[in-house]
Order: structure tokens, then C-alpha cells, then sequence
């Protein structure tokens, strides 16, 4: 392998005597991520009802999707990777002052877009993150000869294109390619660790059936949801894009059932991830149907489906599971890291499902209020672990 090293990443680590939060890559992005999840919906619905009005936002529901989209999940992302990918290539870790700068261009991201969201030197600071990781995950990637995972390197260059689409070509064509990345990374990585945290869970539990390893069905899985989710960026109300999106569910689904999640009731940092994944197939399912039978299935419902469901689920399952592990803890959910999931999961269902209530602002609101609190629970549970060094 190229871009061998001479110290480890743990003996690194080990020699960074900086503050704590700036000594792994998960730690500031996975709580910076949970802070602005529980900041970032209530500001938007105060806007959406009229009570409040932030003089640099002219479009409160454009601001609302690019920091969910482009501001909550590159966080995410970030934190994911910047922790992977040392164990992918066996290079050194970012921290320190680098992570600090990193960090530092995030969250003059999120500044610019409050105080100059419709401005091109706003858009400009706030794309540069992106492009920004995008480098960094080629260059380590590229450097240690890692070509297994030059697809994440493509779907982050493609996330920060969505955004370049997003500020400066067309929003919705933005939105599409970026929530398109999104599924696309879902189904590529968690179609990896989902089955394979599964097995191992299994395997120490002496259990004789095991998850389907990753193969054959799942690359054509893979490539079926890539066709329908171009077909969708480029004619998004086509019949053609309704049956694909409708086959692909199917094919996503078909890969869930073999990864033998019902076996894994007994541990929620498991299952959930099983749930997340299945918001997938769901979400599809409801763009097919918001094509087909649009008085019917709204194209909100299944963006939210996508969106609060599937993102925010798995962003938040992998990220409990993540921080959990590279902090020497347990891998196993207490008590409040079950309700995190669990708020999530109802908030998201109640906002998708809002459309088809009685009162659809209220089932609207009690869906923003459950998912904020799920991600306020993340905050304040893990956020002293995020804070302090690895025990």
C-alpha cells in the first residue's frame, strides 16, 4: 500500500495534547451536526408560522433545505469519514490545528448562510466546506492507493456539486442531485456496515443464519437505484422515473430482508440501523407514488421521507455507534440513546404522514417538535463523551 506512515494514528493521538474535541474527526462534526439539527428546525418552522423573520434569510424555505442537506449532513459526513478513512487507508488521522481549520470553514458556513444566505460571497464561504473534504477525502484516498472506496471520493465530489447546482444554477435541480447523493450514500455505505455489524453481532451471539454478504444482487441493487435516481434528477415527473423508483424499492427492500434484522431486536444500536435503511425503499416507494398518484402522495412527503427518515435516522445511528466505539464505551444503547432513536423515528412519521391527518400543521408541528427533541437527547447525552479523550 502507498502513503505508509511510520507512527500510528494512535500514537498520534496519543502525542496531541490540544483540547479533546479537536483530537478525532467525529468528535466536533458529530456534535456540531446534532447542535445545528436542534437549532436549524425550530428556526425554519418559526419562520414557516411568521413569528420571526432573520433579515439575511429572504427564503426561509430554501435556507431550511440547504442547511438540513448541505449543512447538517456534510457535518455528518464529515465526522464519518475523517474517522474512516484513517482505518480505510492506514494514514494518519486529521487533528488538531487542521481539524480546527476544517471545522472552523463549516461553521463559517453556517454563519454566512444566516447573515448572507441569498449573497454569492454567503454562497461562496458555504460551498467551500464541501470542496473543501472533498479534496481532503481524494488526497487520502489517492495517496494510500485505496480504490475500494474511490465511490465515497465520487459522492462527495458529487454532494459538493449539488450544492454549486443548489446557489448557482437552479435549486431544484440542487436539491435533486444532492438528496440523490444522499440515498446514494446511504445505499452504498450502509449496505456495507449494516449487514456486516450485523454478522459480527451475530456470530458472537453463536447464531448459525447470518446477513448475505455483500455481492452480486446488491451491485445490481446498487446500479438499479443509481438509474432511477438520474432518471429522476433529469425528468423528474417521467412514468419511466415512477417505475424506476418503484423497482428499486423493491430491490432495496429484497436487500434489507436478507440482512436478518429481526434477529437484532434485542439491541436498538443494531436496529436501528436496519430501520434507517428501510426509510430508503420507503422514500422511493412515495416518489414513485408521488409521480403516479400525485392527489394521493405529495413529492413533500416522500423528501421527507428521504430527508428526516432515512438521513436523519442513519446520520444519527451512525453516529451514536461512532462515537460510542472510538470513545472506548460500550457498543450498546442506554436508555436515552433508544429514546434519541425512537423521537426520531415518530418524528419523521408524523411529518410524513402529516399530509394524510385530520390536522396536517399539527401532525406538521408534533413531527418538527419530535424530531428536534431526538436529536436534543443525542446532544445531551453524548456531547460530554464527544468532549472529553477516549477511556
Amino acid at each position: 500500500m502507498t502513503g505508509q506512515v511510520t507512527t500510528s494514528s494512535g500514537d498520534q493521538r496519543r502525542a496531541y495534547d490540544g483540547p479533546a474535541l479537536f483530537s478525532q474527526g467525529f468528535r466536533p462534526f458529530f456534535l456540531a451536526a446534532g447542535i445545528l439539527a436542534v437549532l436549524a428546525l425550530p428556526l425554519w418552522m418559526l419562520q414557516f408560522l411568521g413569528s420571526l423573520a432573520l433579515p439575511g434569510i429572504a427564503d426561509p424555505l430554501s435556507w431550511h433545505i440547504h442547511e438540513m442537506l448541505f449543512g447538517y449532513l456534510s457535518a455528518a459526513l464529515a465526522g464519518f469519514l475523517l474517522t474512516a478513512i484513517p482505518n480505510w487507508t492506514g494514514r494518519l488521522p486529521l487533528c488538531g490545528a487542521p481539524l480546527m481549520a476544517l471545522f472552523g470553514l463549516w461553521l463559517a458556513g453556517r454563519i454566512a448562510m444566516l447573515l448572507d444566505a441569498e449573497g454569492d460571497l454567503g454562497k461562496a464561504v458555504a460551498l467551500a466546506f464541501l470542496i473543501t473534504l472533498a479534496a481532503v477525502v481524494w488526497r487520502e484516498v489517492l495517496a494510500a492507493g485505496n480504490r475500494r472506496n474511490l465511490p465515497v471520493c465520487l459522492l462527495v465530489t458529487g454532494l459538493a456539486a449539488a450544492e454549486a447546482v443548489f446557489h448557482f444554477a437552479g435549486q431544484p435541480l440542487g436539491i435533486r442531485i444532492g438528496f440523490a447523493i444522499a440515498a446514494m450514500m446511504i445505499l452504498l455505505i450502509g449496505g456495507r456496515i449494516v449487514p456486516s455489524f450485523t454478522t459480527n453481532w451475530l456470530n458472537k451471539r453463536q447464531t448459525a443464519a447470518l446477513p448475505k454478504p455483500f455481492g452480486p444482487y446488491d451491485k445490481a441493487a446498487l446500479a438499479l437505484s443509481l438509474a432511477a435516481l438520474l432518471c429522476w434528477i433529469v425528468l423528474p415527473d417521467a412514468a419511466i422515473t415512477a417505475a424506476g423508483f418503484a423497482a428499486a424499492a423493491l430491490a432495496n427492500l429484497w436487500r434489507l430482508a436478507r440482512w436478518r434484522g429481526g434477529a437484532t431486536g434485542a439491541e436498538p444500536l443494531l436496529l436501528v440501523l436496519h430501520v434507517a435503511f428501510a426509510w430508503i425503499p420507503l422514500a422511493f416507494a412515495l416518489f414513485a407514488l408521488s409521480i403516479l398518484l400525485p392527489d394521493l402522495v405529495s413529492a413533500q412527503q416522500a423528501f421527507h421521507a428521504l430527508g428526516a427518515g432515512g438521513i436523519g435516522l442513519m446520520t444519527l445511528a451512525v453516529m451514536t455507534r461512532a462515537s460510542l466505539g472510538h470513545s472506548g464505551q460500550a457498543l450498546t444503547a442506554d436508555s436515552a440513546t433508544t429514546a434519541a432513536y425512537i423521537l426520531v423515528l415518530l418524528g419523521a412519521l408524523a411529518r410524513v404522514a402529516a399530509d394524510w391527518t385530520a390536522m396536517p400543521t399539527a401532525a406538521l408541528h408534533l413531527g418538527a417538535t419530535l424530531w428536534t427533541l431526538g436529536f436534543l437527547v443525542f446532544v445531551l447525552r453524548f456531547a460530554p463523551m464527544l468532549m472529553r479523550r477516549k477511556t
